[in-house]
This record gives C-alpha cells, sequence and structure tokens, in this order.
C-alpha cells in the first residue's frame, strides 16, 4: 500500500459560466445571500459569510452555461511544488497562471476528461469592514440579512464519460481518497465520492448520461441547517426558480439536499446539513450496487427523476434527425 498524499488541502473556489450573468449574479447575491467582493470585467467574484477568503465562486460571462474551473489550494508551499511536478509528468498540466483576484500564482491542468482545474497555494483573506464584524471572532462576517444565506462552499459534481479514469487521476495525482462508490453489475463505476479532509466529498464523478466530456453537474453550498432548504424551497417557488428535487435526504453522505437550476441553466444543490464526518486514516470505501442503490441515492423525499442522471453543462442538445434527399 503507497503512503497517502496529503499535499491538497481543500476545494478553494469554482468558476461557473452563464449566459445570463445578470440574472445568475441575482441568484446568488439576492436569494443565497453571498456577498460580491470584486466585479471585474466579465466576471463576478462572491462568497459565502463563513467562507474566509476572497472568493469561493466567480461567475463569468459566457455563451453557454458550464464550468470555468475548479481550485484546489495545496497544504503548503512545498505541497504545490511536488503536486506540480506529478501533474507535469502525468501529461495533463497546462502550466503556471500568475494569479487572478483573490490568489497568487496557480498550476493549471485538466482531468483527463478535460476539466479545467488548477491548484495553488497564496490567497487573499476576507477582510470585513466594522459594520460586517461578527461578535463570534471565529465567524468571518456577521449573517446577511438577505435571502436565506449559504454559509460556505462544499462541493463540487462533475460528470465524467469514464468515472474510473478520471477518479484515478484524482487519487494519484491529488491524492484524494475514495470514500463512497457505485458498481453496477457490469462491473461500471458509474459514480464516486471523493475528499482530502473528513468531509465525504469535495468533489464527485457521475458518469455522464450523454456521453459527453467535461461536464458540470453541479456546485453545492451549505447551510448547516435542514430547515434552511424548506425556507428556501419557498422563496424559489415565489421567485420562479425551477427546483429539481428536494428537499430530501440522500443515503450517499447522508446529507440533506435540495437541487435547483440558477437562471443561467447550471446546477446548484444546498446542503442542509453535513452528513457524517470520516476520520478513519484507513477507511473502506462503501460500496453501492444496483441492488442496494435506491436506498442510496433518495434515502427520503421522493426520487430524483430522470434527467437529473442526464442534464449537465454545457447541455448536450440532440441532433436533429439528417433529412432525406430529394
Amino acid at each position: 500500500m503507497s503512503e497517502p498524499i496529503f499535499d491538497t488541502h481543500q476545494l478553494a473556489h469554482v468558476e461557473i459560466l452563464t449566459p445570463k450573468p445578470d440574472q445568475t449574479l441575482w441568484f446568488f447575491r439576492d436569494l443565497l445571500g453571498m456577498e460580491v467582493t470584486t466585479q471585474q470585467g466579465q466576471s463576478v467574484y462572491l462568497r459565502a459569510y463563513e467562507d474566509w477568503y476572497h472568493h469561493t465562486l466567480k461567475i463569468t460571462e459566457a455563451r453557454e452555461p458550464g464550468l470555468g474551473h475548479v481550485a484546489w489550494r495545496a497544504s503548503s508551499p512545498q505541497a504545490l511544488e511536488r503536486r506540480v511536478k506529478a501533474l507535469e509528468a502525468s501529461g495533463f498540466g497546462r502550466g503556471w497562471l500568475d494569479g487572478d483576484l483573490g490568489h497568487g500564482p496557480a498550476y493549471q491542468f485538466t482531468t483527463p476528461d478535460g476539466h479545467p482545474m488548477e491548484i495553488l497555494w497564496e490567497v487573499d483573506y476576507f477582510q470585513p469592514a466594522e459594520d460586517q464584524k461578527s461578535p463570534l471572532l471565529n465567524r468571518p462576517q456577521k449573517r446577511p440579512l438577505r435571502g436565506v444565506p449559504v454559509r460556505r462552499l462544499d462541493h463540487v459534481n462533475l460528470l465524467a464519460s469514464d468515472v474510473t479514469v478520471n477518479k484515478q487521476f484524482m487519487m494519484e495525482q491529488l491524492g484524494f481518497r475514495l470514500r463512497e462508490h457505485i458498481m453496477l453489475n457490469n462491473g461500471i463505476e458509474a459514480g464516486c465520492w471523493l475528499s482530502v479532509s473528513p468531509l465525504v466529498h469535495e468533489v464527485a464523478l457521475m458518469r455522464d448520461g450523454k456521453g459527453a466530456r467535461g461536464r458540470l453537474h453541479h456546485v453545492c453550498y451549505w447551510y448547516g441547517y435542514p430547515q434552511n432548504l424548506n425556507d428556501l424551497a419557498d422563496v424559489f417557488r415565489e421567485q420562479g426558480i425551477f427546483i429539481e428535487a428536494g428537499p430530501g435526504k440522500h443515503g450517499i453522505s447522508q446529507a440533506m439536499f435540495m437541487y435547483v437550476y440558477e437562471p443561467g441553466g447550471n446546477r446548484v444543490e444546498l446542503f442542509g446539513d453535513p452528513g457524517y464526518l470520516i476520520f478513519d486514516p484507513a477507511w473502506k470505501p462503501i460500496v453501492w450496487t444496483e441492488e442496494t442503490l435506491a436506498a442510496g441515492i433518495v434515502w427520503f423525499g421522493g426520487n430524483l427523476p430522470g434527467e437529473f442522471f442526464l442534464y449537465g453543462t454545457p447541455v448536450v442538445h440532440e441532433q436533429e434527425p439528417a433529412l432525406a434527399s430529394a
């Protein structure tokens, strides 16, 4: 058994692309109560009120919705150097980015499926104004009095043409540990949940039912309070936001969930509690099979629609059948 790699420390931020930047910003700022830290060019940078960094979400205007990139923070400058060497050797490295708002140099790479990612060390920390400071000294700012505010970034879920290949890349090049996965009777791995912390996952990979590569399934923010999902569902209904599923509870991860589409077309998940945490250094991954999977997908709260396993961004449009020549 090889020694575990602890060089990747956490999910730092996610960039999503949207053809409706004003409406997408409204969704995250006014309904989810996120704070805008900077707006520059075609991008807006936001954070939840318990996120410590400059931003955890970057919204960028684009022709179609999808994933801009996923950013991971290394555990030290030396850890970053080690991961860069491994990524360069893997053949999926793209090279260095001098930096962006909120962070220093970042090494860019892709998964085997083509999901854009980067890993970095230097970050800017959020500095609250005097009227934003909370008496809770371990909270970076007061809870906003706007919308039903999310607390922190939780995870990202990516669609993949081959779950196993992309899983092995995340484990071998970045040090992720496998926590739970789905194995079909034909031996195909249909999904997996990976983390570098006690969380069940910071990244999940699901088999793309459209056979596409490199798409986004969803980005997730955490509440900690299941009641917030009921409050938010009420708000969403009145504001015309499409609720795809929930509130309910997953068996996999044991977390409360609600899935919605933000106005730009990207799927967003809201977590109502943390599920369970993993502290065992010799954790044996949980295996879900076709016989046990129903309890894993939804423990209670109604079934997920079939589109949940097919829809991702960018959207894959069905090709029109060719017309017969006259």
